[in-house]
């Protein structure tokens, strides 16, 4: 039995279910879904924000996190795309590159990368073992904390040269604010977890650029002044350069979907990304400053063969990504209200002449009702549907707030049925978008990857 906790005797799980050694398939299998059981057995905890516990994990294992270097991103959305987009630029320049992001769509691999690549089941089992066997201090840790040390672990085990690590949730008192990175990030700032990060975008910015460490660059694409002066702010007592979008570095966009890069030093023309979306050059924008400052620093030598390699082989899943051609179906998370503005904006200047049926599902913690303002003018269609975990709004109560707007309303509370739905009733040049929620993206890509549905590419 596996006692998460050293005072936590009451909560004890088979992590090794059969004492046979791993050599056989069945009981990696079962050791694998014996450790995801344990872990996600943590989330009862919920979000705790706080340091200490990390800490006394990390110390257990050694401190891993000072034995590779590091890239730190915050900030409301972007973070995903711009640690996508560093690894991959990083792997192209020869390094060997660790990547922690959350939450996972499909399976959890997908949150520790190496070189892009999701770790294998068996290096899941061997990260969770070894942090169920270090101390945690005064309480149980959460289900972040455990995953983050895994991640930490694993990077130090696999001796990556660099890793790219997207904090949960703000940054101040967030698990992974234990690095000592060679850059830091914030995308950008809007109101988000309010309960836990402030009521203001000022308050929310403080928690942000919490990962702001002494002397350390810092990289923002903010764009809200009172944003900005707080971010300016936490900068100048750390002695940290801070360097802003628009300001110090800039894009121009083409027709053409490339751009061109002005940046602190060097400009660099014709520049392309992977991922849809106008919104993503501002995203690679971030990810070229970083490299413009890693190469001036002389923390890395990356060339702009591989800048320009990285970010057209970057692949992030669930944002904008196309799963068919006929009927159109793509799964976007757009998993709060800037995220919904973008994929509004997207249907609107790339769906014309088409109808489009959404097929949405919003957690309850998030400004439905602002999300649904911004997403039904562009859609004749909606299904409404729930993702499978406590916090997801029910359907009754998103048709209750969109029953005015749109008035073709259907109700399927499974995403893969509100999915298959969708596609089967959709004429082919229709086009069909999943979104509201990366839970109800991850459940849509799961039903994808395990049924031979007509529709998949």
């Amino acid at each position: 039995m596996g006692r998460f906790g050293v005072r936590g005797q009451r909560f004890e799980v088979p992590l090794t279910p059969n004492p046979e050694p791993l050599t056989s398939n069945m009981t990696l299998k079962s050791a694998y879904n014996a450790c995801l059981e344990a872990m996600y057995g943590l989330r009862r905890f919920g979000i705790i924000l706080g340091l200490e516990t990390i800490q006394k994990m990390l110390e257990g294992l050694k401190n891993p996190q000072n034995r590779f270097q590091s890239i730190h991103i915050a900030g409301t959305n972007g973070k995903g795309s711009v640690a996508s987009a560093l690894s991959s630029i990083l792997h192209c320049a020869g390094c060997k590159a660790g990547l922690y992001t959350s939450p996972h769509l499909v399976k959890f691999n997908e949150r520790i990368c190496i070189n892009n690549q999701p770790v294998s089941d068996e290096d899941v089992v061997e990260e969770c073992e070894t942090v169920k066997s270090v101390p945690y201090g005064e309480r149980e840790p959460t289900f972040f904390e455990y995953s983050t040390a895994m991640a930490f672990y694993e990077f130090a085990k696999q001796k990556v040269d660099w890793a790219v690590i997207e904090t949960g949730m703000g940054g101040r008192m967030d698990a992974t604010n234990i690095v000592l990175p060679a850059v830091s990030v914030i995308t950008n700032i809007s109101l988000e977890h309010q309960s836990y990060l402030g009521k203001t975008v000022a308050q929310i910015a403080g928690e942000k650029g919490g990962i702001i460490k002494p002397g350390t660059p810092v990289i923002t694409g903010a764009k809200q002044k009172n944003a900005i002066s707080v971010l300016e702010k936490i900068a100048e007592e750390k002695s940290a350069p801070l360097y802003r979008l628009g300001k110090d570095f800039r894009v121009r966009r083409k027709k053409s979907g490339a751009f061109t890069y002005f940046g602190l030093e060097d400009t660099w023309h014709d520049m392309q990304t992977s991922l849809s979306g106008s919104y993503q050059a501002d995203n690679a924008a971030l990810a070229l400053a970083v490299c413009e400052i890693l190469n001036r620093n002389k923390k890395a030598d990356i060339p702009a063969t591989a800048v320009r390699d990285g970010l057209m082989k970057n692949r992030w899943p669930g944002r904008l990504e196309v799963v068919s051609e006929s009927p159109l179906v793509i799964l976007d998370g757009a998993h709060n209200l800037a995220a919904a503005q973008n994929l509004a904006d997207f249907l609107s200047e790339n769906m014309k002449g088409r109808k489009v049926t959404l097929v949405l599902g919003i957690l309850d913690d998030k400004p439905y009702i602002a999300m649904l303002r911004s997403l039904l003018p562009v859609c004749s269609r909606l299904i409404l549907t729930q993702a499978k975990t406590g916090r997801a709004l029910t359907p009754e109560t998103l048709y209750e707030a969109a029953k005015e707007t749109v008035q073709d309303i259907k109700i399927i509370p499974d995403v893969s049925e509100a999915l298959d739905y969708a596609v089967k009733t959709a004429e082919p040049d229709e086009a069909v978008c999943v979104a509201g929620s990366l839970y109800v993206v991850g459940e849509a890509k799961a039903a994808i990857e395990k049924t031979d549905l007509t529709y998949r590419i």
